[in-house]
Order: C-alpha cells, then sequence, then structure tokens
C-alpha cells in the first residue's frame, strides 16, 4: 500500500487545505479530473511538470485501495 503521507500534502496554508501532491500546489482532483476528462496521464504530467509519474500513480493505486481494495493491479 501506497503512504499518503509521501505522496499527498494537506496544509491549511496551501489552497485552504486542498489534498496536493507533496512538494507541488497541484491538487490531486486535478488528476481525476484529466482522467475522468479522457485524457491520459501522459497528458497530465505534461501539463503539470511538478508532479512526478511516481506520485500520480501512488495516487491512483490510493484511489484503487479505498474504492476496491481487493482489486489487484493488471
Amino acid at each position: 500500500m501506497a503512504e499518503p503521507n509521501i505522496v499527498i500534502h494537506r496544509d491549511p496554508e496551501i489552497l485552504g487545505g486542498t489534498p496536493v501532491f507533496l512538494g507541488t500546489r497541484v491538487p490531486v482532483r486535478i488528476l481525476f479530473e484529466y482522467l475522468e476528462a479522457g485524457d491520459s496521464l501522459v497528458v497530465f504530467l505534461d501539463e503539470f511538470p511538478s508532479v512526478k509519474r511516481e506520485q500520480a500513480i501512488a495516487a491512483l493505486e490510493l484511489a484503487r485501495e479505498v474504492v476496491a481494495p481487493d482489486a489487484h493491479p493488471a
């Protein structure tokens, strides 16, 4: 299981406490909005170069673990 505290950061001084990727000001929800709109992970990463691929993948893994803990990665 990915550790949320090494991927996602929440601080009331940064965007009012909105969860962001650690070391950035990029809200994690933006990743899901891009994917929901049909954009690829590559497009998201190109638009937000401060987010590392490993961070984005870890955030997706965290979401999967919450929503479908019995699911296995492909």
